[in-house]
């Protein structure tokens, strides 16, 4: 017999706790995560392995010869995606559904889909995962007044926590559980086949994965999920985020292993080079310059990043989408800064169309309209599958750092995104 120990209610949503923690819901937590917990730990000791190995031999990642076998078979592709999948052409990115008004404010967009986030675009509190797990159960059973049904709103792609974290609030057998499994168990439980009979998901995007072995553990957890389910194979479809240089090496293996569940791979900047910091700050020649001056999609080691993950997904008929314009517009549509923020916006969104993206996310619900129609001037049909990009990226095409200097201005611009990012969580 498992023993399950559950933190009371955060105060004020006991009713919305105990319509998502029925009994049924946490014996299906409580089985998800014996079955899984000690593959999610080998997924954390090997990446501390890994770090350790790069930092030991002071080596640099590559391009696995073990697994050449899977990226010279070019027979393989990934499972067509459903019909409201072959649109991907503006998301709404770090949609927290804890907050209600901008969470309702995105399904009354036009966007295709919602970035539904538990993850870094959302502080993960007790309060707010079981409000946004619960905002997200009204929508699915259409409980909201004025919220179109699922069939006609923007799919929501959800995105529970990364490995990395925990929920704090459930402890089986004295041990706290996977924040993903968390976020997961809970919305698959309660939504996996509502979703699945609008034909509207279950969709997911998937956070920091770093290799092919954290996507062969998703694959295993979605094929686990359909059996207990008895949702057909394939009914579960996930967006890898390739927020790591260490994932960049394996993006081939990532679509092999989720094969029948892939929604394809997603190229962000942000995340993706501050992964350089994490994996090999200590090093003089991984030293990034000024973020604001030097660093964007234009320089070698993001295009070379973006090409070879558009490349690689349109071979394998995946569709690759790209980051999130985190900028957002002035209320006054006259003033010169609207202007300035829609010019830029533009600018760095046409050149990833222009590489063959099938789409990208905004962070600001009004910049939807205009980037559709940025996609609807550029290109033809749902998506640019047919565009493979012509290129042969090299480990150092991936590796080489831009050129420009570091200065405190920059140092100081960085510090204080840090800290409003840690601002904004502990406020959230």
């Amino acid at each position: 017999m498992n023993q399950v120990d559950l933190q009371d209610p955060p105060t004020g949503l006991e009713f919305e706790f105990h319509t998502l923690l029925t009994p049924g819901a946490i014996n299906f937590l409580v089985e998800l995560t014996c079955t899984f917990d000690q593959d999610v730990d080998k997924i954390l000791w090997h990446r501390s392995a890994r770090k350790v190995q790069l930092d030991m031999t002071n080596s640099y990642p590559n391009y696995s010869s073990e697994n050449s076998h899977i990226r010279n078979d070019l027979s393989w592709k990934v499972s067509p995606v459903p019909r409201r999948l072959l649109n991907r052409h503006v998301d709404i990115g770090d949609t927290a559904p804890c907050h209600t008004e901008r969470f309702h404010r995105a399904l009354l967009s036009s966007a295709q889909g919602i970035q539904v986030d538990f993850d870094d675009g959302n502080c993960p509190t007790y309060f707010n995962q079981i409000k946004g797990i619960f905002n997200i159960y009204q929508v699915v059973y259409n409980k909201v007044p004025g919220i179109p049904p699922l069939s006609k709103a923007p799919v929501l792609m959800l995105r529970p926590r990364a490995w990395n974290m925990v929920e704090h609030n459930m402890l089986i057998n004295g041990r706290e559980i996977p924040g993903p499994l968390f976020d997961y168990g809970l919305l698959m439980y309660h939504a996996g086949r509502q979703l699945y009979e609008s034909e509207s998901g279950p969709f997911f995007y998937l956070s920091k994965v770093e290799s092919f072995l954290e996507a062969r553990l998703w694959n295993k957890i979605f094929v686990w999920t359909e059996e207990k389910l008895k949702l057909p194979l394939g009914s579960i479809k996930a967006t890898v985020l390739i927020e790591s240089v260490l994932a960049s090496f394996e993006m081939e293996e990532i679509l092999y292993e989720l094969k029948d569940h892939s929604a394809g791979l997603n190229c962000g900047i942000w995340d993706y080079a501050a992964s350089f910091v994490n994996k090999f700050g200590h090093r003089l020649e991984f030293l990034l310059p000024d973020r604001s001056k030097y660093v964007n999609m234009e320089k070698r080691f993001l295009k070379s990043y973006m090409d070879l993950l558009i490349q690689t997904c349109h071979r394998r008929g995946a569709l690759a989408t790209g980051g999130m314009a985190a900028l957002l517009l002035p209320e006054h549509r006259e003033s010169e800064q609207y202007h300035s923020v829609m010019a830029t916006v533009t600018r760095l969104k046409l050149f990833e169309i222009k590489a063959g993206v099938d789409g990208f996310m905004v962070y600001d619900v009004d910049l939807v309209a205009p980037m559709q129609k940025l996609f609807q001037e550029h290109t033809e049909g749902p998506n640019q599958l047919h565009v493979i990009p012509d290129v042969c990226v090299s480990q150092s095409d991936l590796l080489t750092m831009p050129a420009g200097g570091v200065t405190l201005h920059g140092l100081k611009y960085n510090i204080a995104v840090g800290i409003q990012f840690i601002e904004a969580w502990l406020k959230d």
